[in-house]
């Protein structure tokens, strides 16, 4: 992959959108531009988990006028991602699409673990070099990251389903902040944090961290208006969110919060921000929390980075679950290996994204076996429910949704993908991936003969030496099955002989 000077990442956040610029020395980024709006997306989300309109329209705004900055920038230098209110909205498939073309460039939902993952990586780029287990706390619109670390890697990852946004609308919905209302909410908020308490508690690390907006904006308050001991610190303290209760509960109301540090646009989801930080103080046992300039945005813009520079988080995963499945190395990398080189004669001339196809071909030939380790009978179905729905750090749910489609079909019935195969660039990496699969299901090394294939709307060809199916009567067979299997998708899949091809040519 190509190298690049300048790189660019979007933060689809719950409560605001940001954009960052930056340019990349060496393994380095150094920020060169970044913009922000507070689009408050999860206050959009309907009791059906649906995006409303008004907050769709704020949002693809937004996205035009971040898009006009990446103009001209190559599709490689930027990764958009979306978090919370993206992966709960029922109708966020339709959404995206309209995002897509406001932005300009593909959108990728991620899971909340990996956006933890990302978020730790953004963080500690920003920390001094350290030995120690810091705790990072990042409390976002619809949810809240919270993760340990040491160095550069993260141990711990979880993703909690609150945020500041969503609280605040929960418990406060018209604004007023009755003890009644606070102490529900808060209730609430220890529940949740109680889920992690014993993993995440003090002895497990040493220092504590909070990113993002509402971490910064209850450390500005606290300093600015001498809540708790030391009002010349921007750290939050136990006994400065202390006072910082009292005084919320004698305003009573978050449209009358007059107090220096909070910004108007903050202050409608400052009291589920202020909730939430209290309940990770008191499960936790957390004294002090400083602040850290490290975000998503960040992390984001390293992880592209790495991908640049070989140190692609994706193939790291790869190889970890194909050493905790148990994957036949030698298996996979057969079938990897014939799947490409079938995708690079199929998909020839054709798509713009050829890379990433077969990176994610590459990946899928790898990881289509994993499911043996649960049960051989099926065991395409269990690698694709793995695939789809573990825990994979560097990959978006698109990305895993596409391993997992790619692993369902690689064998069996074909009629599943009817209406699962969106585009025919997806058709061809399943056809390549059967055909490898088929042709290495002795699982011993052979001597392949030379192949050629084509997939066209409504016809597959694929052309082999009629001399080697005659020696190979079981591949035969099981080519002649695949044969109706495509047809059942209304291709009519013909074997032509190699041989007589080529004689053909050279007549010609």
């Amino acid at each position: 992959m190509p190298e690049y000077s300048t790189l660019a990442a979007v933060d689809l956040g719950s409560n605001s959108f940001r954009l960052q610029v930056a340019r990349v020395v060496g393994e380095q980024v150094y920020p060169l531009d970044s913009l922000g709006e507070m689009v408050r997306l999860a206050a959009g989300i309907t009791a059906d988990k649906r995006l409303n309109e008004d907050s769709q329209a704020r949002a693809l705004d937004c996205l035009k006028r971040f898009g006009e900055r990446l103009r001209g920038f190559p599709p490689h230098t930027v990764r958009a991602v979306g978090t919370n209110s993206l992966r709960v909205a029922k109708n966020a498939p339709a959404f995206l699409k309209k995002a897509e073309s406001a932005l300009g460039f593909p959108i990728e939902v991620i899971a909340g673990r990996e956006e933890a993952r990302l978020i730790y990586l953004g963080v500690a780029h920003g920390l001094p070099v350290s030995s120690d287990n810091r705790l990072v706390v990042d409390i976002g619109g619809g949810s809240t990251e919270v993760i340990i670390g040491s160095g550069l890697k993260p141990a711990k990852l979880e993703s909690l389903y609150m945020g500041c946004v969503s609280h605040s609308l929960r418990f406060f919905p018209d604004g007023k902040i009755t003890k009644s209302a606070m102490k529900q909410a808060e209730l609430a908020a220890r529940a949740e944090v109680q889920t992690i308490a014993t993993e995440f508690s003090s002895d497990q690390w040493q220092n504590a961290f909070g990113s993002s907006g509402t971490a910064r904006a209850l450390g500005e308050i606290l300093k600015l208006n001498n809540f708790g001991s030391e009002s010349t610190s921007d750290d939050i303290t136990t006994e400065g969110l202390g006072e910082f209760r009292d005084y919320l509960l004698t305003a009573g109301d978050s449209r009358k919060l007059e107090i220096a540090g909070l910004r108007a646009e903050r202050a409608p989801v400052i009291v589920g921000g202020f909730v939430i930080m209290s309940a990770i103080f008191s499960e936790l046992n957390i004294r002090r929390m400083s602040q850290v300039m490290g975000a998503l945005r960040q992390g984001v813009l390293y992880d592209l980075l790495g991908r640049f520079h070989n140190h692609d988080m994706r193939e790291v995963t790869v190889l970890q679950f194909m050493r905790r499945y148990q994957v036949d190395p030698t298996q996979a990398r057969q079938v990897e290996s014939l799947s490409l080189l079938l995708a690079r004669q199929l998909l020839k001339g054709s798509p713009d994204d050829l890379e990433d196809a077969l990176r994610i071909l590459s990946w899928a030939a790898r990881l289509h076996e994993v499911g043996i380790s649960i049960a051989h009978s099926g065991y395409h179905k269990h690698s694709a429910y793995i695939l789809g729905n573990a825990d994979m750090p560097g990959f978006s749910k698109m990305e895993q949704s596409r391993l997992s489609l790619l692993a369902l079909v690689h064998r069996g019935n074909l009629s599943k993908a009817r209406e699962m195969v969106a585009t025919l660039s997806d058709l061809k990496l399943v056809f390549a991936l059967r055909l490898a699969a088929l042709f290495h299901r002795s699982r011993s090394e052979i001597e392949l003969p030379r192949l050629e294939v084509f997939l066209d709307h409504d016809e597959c060809v694929l052309r082999i030496g009629h001399q080697w199916l005659e020696r190979n009567p079981l591949t035969n067979t099981a080519i002649s099955a695949e044969a109706e299997e495509w047809s059942s998708l209304g291709f009519n899949l013909r074997i032509k002989d190699l041989s007589v091809v080529r004689k053909d040519k050279k007549t010609g």
